[in-house]
């Protein structure tokens, strides 16, 4: 499959989502996806003479269902809440495991960084493999890292484990270009929030069931419990994903990754929204990375199930999932992110009253999160629909950067709270913030003159 881009011009397809008609370009199936004429309304397979076919599907397929969608979205969260799930446990892993207070933010870094492995050589397969047999792969080689943490005896052990926990996690994005691969286009952004808002509702949920497992059973419990979900929505995936014979790509293995950094330098739109990601994602991990540390100190001192519970308040948020792929699909992406943007930066206001007011916080965690989802689903709808073709590539790239920014939150964050305090945290969360929006803002402008100056055909 060619990776050049189809000579699109400096101005299209780069919109920066603000208007968002530069991101139409001809929906190419990627390899192992199967349009059908129920995936978009309308329109009927076509053959284009001298060429063969990318797929032959096993049997018909028919649209996604409101259940099937419910499944991705349900496994997204599963599979993405083990990258989070040590989160609220911190206090407790420092203890056991001998690791400085200052150090411990590690066990998060080292799962990004592993998600970030898996975003780079992984997600990638999606556009090469058979989608489904590479989901069952991965899921079930979560499951046995999962019980490798829940069982190790060592720091060593524990942390090899994590960070091969956050390797195979990147299911959640196979999954993720899945689902956009089968919906049509009219219905994608829609689709991509839906599945979208569990990845959201699953990291900050995993909070709320890893701190009171960890009060109920010890800690070990909640990677323990996890693995055992993971088969449950293995089995469960297995019986509804739908199967398809994919023949030889054009491309191998070693140019698929190459093409992932083509795409890179080619798409505008691509680097921006990657850096957005980067960015809101630092200032998320700043908040949730580090928010255990001073709930779990005196004079607070609270539980795990109570740090944990402020996931609940969080994952409200994910609301802002649908919503946002709504506006996408009407080519309002780009007034969403600006004022999520400005939502976010606004959001350190009161998570710096903390320690005056736990009600302080659930309302800046609220606003917080609910910025981060409106900002991330319009990226992800974005980007998806620059090169359909690549799909698995772009949902990945774009991924690597979204791991960057939160194993640099969760690192950055624990040092600075470690030195200077919950204080220093929140002034470092709405640097990252104030960033973003002002990419997003710089960027605007630009577009905004190029297409001054841009005629399209």
């Amino acid at each position: 499959m060619p990776i050049a881009d189809e000579g699109r011009g400096e101005g299209e397809g780069e919109g920066e989502g603000e208007g968002e008609g530069g991101c139409e370009t001809a929906q190419v199936p990627a390899p192992g996806d199967v349009r059908t004429p129920d995936a978009e309304p309308g329109r009927t397979p076509s053959h284009t003479p001298g060429r063969t076919p990318s797929h032959t599907p096993d049997r018909p397929l028919s649209p996604l269902s409101p259940r099937t969608v419910l499944l991705f979205a349900v496994a997204c969260g599963a599979a993405v809440s083990n990258v989070y799930l040590a989160q609220p446990l911190l206090a407790t892993l420092s203890q056991d495991f001998g690791i400085s207070a200052a150090t411990i933010g590690a066990v998060v870094t080292l799962t990004q960084v592993g998600y970030g492995l898996g975003l780079f050589f992984l997600v990638p397969l999606g556009d090469l493999v058979d989608r489904r047999r590479l989901v069952m792969i991965q899921l079930l080689l979560l499951a046995a890292t999962l019980i490798a943490v829940g069982t190790a005896a060592t720091a060593p052990v524990l942390l090899a484990a994590i960070a091969a926990v956050g390797l195979l996690a990147v299911v959640t994005q196979t999954l993720v270009a899945f689902a956009a691969s089968l919906a049509g286009a009219d219905r994608r952004g829609r689709v991509v929030g839906l599945v979208t808002s569990g990845v959201v509702t699953g990291i900050l949920l995993a909070r709320t069931a890893s701190g009171l497992l960890a009060d109920l059973a010890g800690w070990r419990s909640v990677y323990l419990a996890s693995a055992a979900l993971t088969l449950v929505l293995t089995l469960a995936l297995y019986r509804v994903l739908p199967r398809r014979t994919t023949p030889r790509p054009a491309l191998r293995y070693g140019q698929l990754l190459r093409s992932t950094a083509t795409l890179f330098a080619q798409e505008r739109l691509f680097r921006v929204r990657a850096l957005l990601a980067l960015l809101i994602f630092a200032a998320f991990s700043t908040l949730w990375s580090c928010v255990a540390l001073p709930l779990s100190a005196p004079p607070m001192s609270l539980s795990h199930t109570a740090i944990g519970a402020f996931g609940l308040v969080g994952a409200a948020g994910a609301l802002a999932a649908a919503p946002a792929g709504r506006l996408h699909d009407r080519g309002l992406a780009g007034p969403t992110t600006g004022i999520a943007l400005v939502l976010l930066v606004l959001s350190w206001l009161p998570l710096a009253a903390t320690r005056q007011s736990l009600w302080a916080l659930a309302i800046g965690a609220l606003v917080l999160d609910l910025a981060v989802q409106a900002v991330h689903v319009t990226n992800q709808s974005l980007i998806y629909a620059l090169r359909p073709d690549a799909g698995s590539r772009l949902i990945g790239g774009y991924m690597v950067f979204y791991s960057i920014g939160s194993a640099t939150g969760a690192l950055a964050s624990t040092t600075v709270y470690a030195r200077a305090g919950w204080g220093a945290v929140c002034v470092l969360g709405a640097v990252f913030s104030a960033l973003a929006l002002l990419v997003w803002a710089v960027t605007l402008r630009s577009t905004t003159t190029a297409r001054r100056h841009t005629t399209r055909p």
